[in-house]
């Protein structure tokens, strides 16, 4: 089993914003694969399904990015999954629009949910797919703002 998280920040005042890429993602595996992503369950909403034979769980935290690991930590532990079966998908400024990189593993490199998430996993040891939402337009540019506005 693996368990698929995409990270954001809960309410409507967030939807569709930069940061919350990852909430995106898993609606469009979630409305792919046929998997109702709305059950609440360990500060989540969480789906159940089967992609390509395999039993996944999909995730959409919802303690706000900055405690993701919260909620990651508690679905891990119940389900009985190992850091190296949970997939985190998150927003990523380094990279252009639409742009993934996938890592099996990794540092935080500055981003607030996948850092809170290796401190409560108590390890770094689980890949990630970054997605692209691209640099702030300039340097003086407030970061909070780019992150937490709309494409």
């Amino acid at each position: 089993m693996y368990l698929i998280a995409g990270l954001g920040n809960p309410s409507k005042t967030y939807e569709g914003t930069r940061h919350n890429v990852g909430f995106s993602m898993i609606d469009v595996i979630g409305n792919k694969f046929d998997i109702d992503v709305t059950t609440k369950k360990h500060k989540a909403l969480v789906g159940r399904g089967v992609i390509d034979g395999m039993r996944v769980i999909l995730a959409k935290p919802q303690t706000y990015m900055n405690l993701s690991g919260r909620s990651v930590l508690q679905l891990s532990a119940y389900f009985g999954i190992p850091p190296q079966r949970i997939i985190v998908m998150f927003d990523d400024i380094s990279l252009e629009p639409g742009r993934l990189r996938v890592r099996a593993e990794g540092s935080a490199g500055g981003h607030n949910g996948i850092k809170s998430i290796i401190q409560e996993l108590g390890s770094q040891d689980f890949p990630r797919v970054k997605i692209g939402v691209g640099a702030k337009p300039n340097p003086e540019y407030d970061l909070a703002a780019w992150v937490l506005g709309k494409f």
